[in-house]
């Protein structure tokens, strides 16, 4: 299989899962991304130099959650966000996101390839979606391109753990047997949540991704790995 043909894979998967996304997300987390997210608007608007007149892009939105907590998160911080815009590949994805959040413009596109002028967002985020993109580096590049100049990429993944002691031992048994089984019953495709273990042991560890990141022309400035290391976050500035 060639690399357009698994992220044509990829994209169906998520299609097929849309509709019982959120739902799903919510009862296999217990709730605790909400926090994940929070935490990661919140630093970015703390380390940005501007508050106000932002354009915020998330890409591989999904069904737009990050759009919305870069709302209500701005809001409190008393930034001033003027332009949402969210892009996916999954048409389905976006179905489900135009419905939740009517304030943003959406684009269906992959990461690597989006028909956004460069010099355009103040921050651009990626939640969960970097380890599905192929072409990982050709994407990092793009948002290198779109972001203005001390702009911020804000990603929170999924990375591999270089810890195998028992913390990462109790976060493996989680993520390789109860997740699969609970993602399977909820949203009846058992093939995409055995697919979220499977891709994330093919991942890159959370030094591995900054480097990538240094190699497009970043500055890291924060990392941090919430909940045993089941989630990173990295904020770099362009």
């Amino acid at each position: 299989m060639d690399k357009q043909q698994k992220q044509e894979k990829i994209v169906s998967m998520f299609d097929e899962i849309a509709s019982t996304y959120d739902v799903t997300n919510r009862i296999l987390s217990m709730g605790i991304d909400r926090s994940w997210r929070k935490r990661a608007c919140d630093k970015t608007l703390q380390l940005l130099d501007r508050s106000e007149d932002l354009t915020v892009l998330d890409v591989a939105c999904g069904t737009g959650d990050m759009l919305q907590w870069w709302r209500d998160r701005a809001e409190a911080a008393g930034a001033e966000i003027s332009r949402f815009i969210g892009v996916d590949p999954s048409e389905g994805m976006l179905k489900v996101a135009k419905e939740k959040v009517d304030y943003a413009e959406f684009v269906v596109a992959k990461a690597q390839e989006m028909p956004i002028e460069e010099n355009t967002a103040d921050i651009l985020s990626i939640s969960y979606g970097i380890r599905n993109v192929v072409d990982r580096q050709e994407a990092i590049d793009e948002f290198y391109r779109v972001l203005k100049p001390g702009g911020m990429v804000v990603i929170l993944e999924f990375t591999k753990r270089e810890d195998r002691g028992l913390k990462g031992k109790i976060v493996d048994f989680y993520m390789h047997n109860i997740l699969p089984t609970l993602g399977g019953l909820v949203s009846r495709n058992y093939a995409a949540y055995r697919y979220l273990p499977d891709s994330i042991e093919g991942f890159l560890t959370t030094g591995m991704l900054q480097n990538e990141l240094e190699t497009a022309g970043f500055e890291v400035l924060h990392t941090q790995a919430f909940s045993m290391g089941i989630s990173t976050l990295l904020i770099a500035r362009k």
